[in-house]
């Protein structure tokens, strides 16, 4: 029993004093992969988060999906899904949760961060103050726990605010934006003006169900009475819900911090009018049993504060694809700007702007500019109001937030400030810390000297060459143009055979196309075309191109739109190899082609994108010479991704025990053994509401086991999964060499392996 008389002193509040190397404000996705990364390294994090669960807008309190440079498959961004935490992430979550389930990404989330020793994490628990040692450096953080009534002091030599509208870096006196710059600041042609609006709003989601009796609904006084206020209401479907529901979106006029609760309420005032619409106004059909199951709470935001970095990003860097010398991530969503009356706007509920490939992001645009020891990341990261539209979104702020994680590892390692990394040379060692870890940062590979397989000698039991694609699939009608995607050496010409079939007399062009850049993959270049007169039924087709690529890139072999015309595709599939369709992903603002005005900066281009398994199928085809890509100089290149060129090492199918021997000069002395293995970069996997149509992607290797060169097993895994796949033994091996012995993912699907690193 406790009992304790009047005390005419103010009580204090338990306070717990907490020392860490790293404190991190925010439990995003930015937060929660810069604590993994840096606690991975040995740094010991706090990493502290305002709500009960962690995720932000991921989370199962707003449930939106995470998406970033896959752009739903809606753009020409292949193989760019991110890589490291963040693919780790999600394919986590796809073999747990496939149906996007967005209460089991929360525990996917809650377990990754457990799991790591070095961190400790404060849920529930707000940042309010910072304390500072000196005009230009935080000492520590003030937050409190109103769950457990707990005070917390934050202490750290370097502090990184994730948390959405920046009050780490606020309090501190950081310098901010927020609202749209002018086109005049930074030459942004696409630029708004005040009447479309300067700020992104909030929006929140709702989730309904079928019971089997019927339920009514009484809307509450404060709904929506009027659904024709909103000028899209036609756009609501019975059947939609949760981030479908992305354009209810409300407060790009209000102030989108502190007018954070009215905005809250009037999207409250919206969904349950949406609601009371679907059910009551008798213009739906079977919704009787239809039940309101969940609403949002808390609103999922956009947009407030930007922090004035090192470099601040513009539109151009996004449109141009800039590159930089202290690059550490990708991007690759479109610029994505919403009108600021959201839900009531009668203007398109967002205008999505697409770059020709992905984008690279510096590491200055996360150092703030006015405070030694803050690192910025999240949606709060140092860009112009539109280059913001594209680096906001949940992927790529995890991307880039590993990052910062590796950032304060090597700080920490070597007593330095954030902004030292950019002296002596450090932000080599970044970028090659941060690619060991699959941050697969553009343009550059993992450096030889750090991996041992640089100095083997390699030998493999077969390697695939594609001669022919088997014509073993459905038939696919050309209602729209297709192309298969092939790796093309430079120079090199190229003949095909196709089967096709014609439901009466008619004519196929077909076109080589590739990009102008050649780590690009969008087919603005025409090299040639040819007209091939059909008979009505089945034929063979024999094409021969008399030009090739001018460099080592992909080609797209184009069938342009015939629905009297179907292909025969094949069911097999390889590791760097694709179909792609010149289709219309509405999610994404893709009709197939983008066609901006004239004067915002923005170009003009063909949409060829894949479709979702189970289709998208290659194209059957024989092809001379063969495809000669997937061989084993792949390995050691360090590479992780198809890049420009397949960059993985693939078995033939005919091959039933493929394996690979790493063999040395002289005996080496081996701590780590890393696998990077595909996960299909190009499946966005989105993490809540969009179901996938498979567990584990068919290209990765699920078996294999890896032996010493006298047959000795050294390791072995069976079902596996995941992208990165490490052994390390507890002492280092002394090693002459060793060998992968492989099993294929499926028979149709033959063994890939993109990297080996041996430290």
């Amino acid at each position: 029993m406790i009992v304790e008389t009047f005390n005419k002193e103010k009580r204090n509040s338990k306070t717990v004093e907490l020392v860490c190397d790293l404190g991190i404000t925010g439990g995003g996705t930015a937060g929660v992969c810069a604590a993994i990364t840096a606690a991975r390294k040995g740094t010991k994090v706090v990493l502290i988060q305002d709500r009960p669960v962690l995720g932000g807008n991921a989370s199962s309190e707003v449930r939106l999906w995470i998406l970033g440079a896959t752009s739903h498959m809606g753009n020409n961004n292949r193989w760019s899904r991110e890589g490291g935490v963040i693919d780790e992430i999600l394919v986590e979550n796809l073999y747990r949760n496939p149906e996007g389930n967005a209460v089991i990404f929360d525990t996917v989330l809650l377990e990754k961060v457990l799991n790591e020793e070095n961190i400790t994490l404060l849920l529930n628990t707000s940042v309010y103050d910072v304390t500072k040692s000196g005009d230009t450096k935080i000492e520590s953080l003030k937050a409190f726990n109103p769950q457990n009534s707990t005070e917390y002091i934050v202490k750290a030599p370097l502090f990184c605010d994730a948390s959405g509208d920046g009050i780490v870096a606020f309090k501190a006196g950081a310098s901010f934006r927020m609202g749209a710059e002018p086109k005049e600041e930074f030459g942004e042609l696409f630029a708004p003006d005040k009447s479309y609006g300067e700020l992104l709003g909030h929006s929140m989601y709702f989730y309904s169900k079928n019971t089997d009796k019927p339920v009514k609904f009484k809307a509450p006084e404060f709904a929506l009475k009027d659904i024709k206020q909103i000028p899209r209401y036609k756009a609501i479907g019975k059947d939609d819900k949760g981030c479908r529901f992305w354009w209810f979106e409300y407060g790009g006029r209000h102030d989108t911090i502190h007018d954070t609760e009215h905005i809250k309420y009037e999207l409250w005032k919206v969904i349950y009018g949406v609601w009371d619409y679907i059910k009551n106004s008798g213009e739906f059909d079977d919704v009787d049993n239809m039940t309101l199951e969940w609403v949002g709470t808390i609103p999922g935001k956009r947009e407030s504060r930007r922090f004035e970095g090192l470099y601040m990003m513009t539109q151009q860097d996004v449109i141009n694809q800039q590159q930089f010398d202290d690059v550490i991530a990708h991007g690759g969503w479109a610029i994505d700007l919403h009108p600021a009356d959201g839900v009531y706007s009668k203007l398109s509920a967002c205008t999505q702007w697409h770059s020709k490939g992905v984008y690279q992001i510096p590491y200055r645009s996360f150092v703030s500019k006015d405070i030694d020891n803050l690192f910025l990341a999240g949606r709060i990261i140092s860009a112009t109001h539109v280059a913001f539209g594209s680096t906001r979104v949940m992927a790529t702020t995890g991307l880039c937030a590993q990052a910062v994680g590796m950032a304060a590892a090597l700080c920490t390692e070597k007593g330095m400030n954030p902004a030292d990394i950019l002296k002596n040379r450090s932000i080599e060692t970044l970028q090659n810390e941060l690619n060991i870890v699959g941050q697969s940062i553009p343009n550059i590979p993992i450096n030889s000297k750090s991996n041992l397989i640089s100095e083997a000698a390699m030998e493999v039991s077969s390697e695939l060459e594609i001669s022919e694609i088997p014509f073993d699939g459905d038939w696919f009608r050309l209602n729209i143009s297709a192309a298969q995607l092939l790796p093309f050496k430079a120079n090199q010409n190229y003949n095909f055979q196709l089967l096709v079939k014609a439901d009466e007399a008619t004519e196929l062009e077909i076109q080589l196309r590739t990009s102008e850049k050649s780590k690009n993959y969008t087919p603005e270049l025409i090299l040639e075309k040819q007209t091939f007169s059909l008979n009505e039924g089945e034929q063979h087709i024999n094409v021969e191109f008399l030009k090739g690529t001018p460099n080592n890139q992909y080609a797209f072999v184009s069938f342009l739109s015939n629905d009297k015309v179907s292909l025969k595709t094949s069911d097999k599939r390889y590791s760097g190899i694709l179909s792609v369709f010149n289709g219309v992903n509405k999610a994404v603002s893709n009709n197939g082609k983008q066609v901006p005005p004239t004067d915002i900066g923005v170009d003009e281009f063909e949409f060829w994108t894949p479709h979702r398994r189970p289709d998208g199928k290659n194209i059957a085809m024989k092809i001379y010479p063969a495809i000669q890509s997937f061989g084993s100089d792949n390995i050691g290149n360090g590479y992780v991704r198809p890049w420009g060129e397949v960059n993985a090492w693939v078995a033939d199918l005919n091959d039933k025990n493929p394996s690979l021997k790493v063999e040395w000069d002289e005996v080496k002395k081996v701590s780590e053994i890393k696998l990077f293995l595909d996960p299909d970069y190009d499946h966005p996997m989105e993490s809540t509401l969009m179901g996938h149509p498979e567990e584990v992607v068919p290209f990765c290797m699920r078996n294999y086991k890896i032996k010493d060169l006298d047959g000795n097993m050294l390791h072995s895994v069976e079902g596996n999964y995941q992208t990165i796949n490490v052994f390390k033994p507890e002492k280092p091996l002394n090693l002459k060499g060793f060998i992968v012995e492989a099993e294929h993912p499926s028979e149709d699907v033959p063994a890939a392996i993109f990297e080996i690193l041996c430290q």
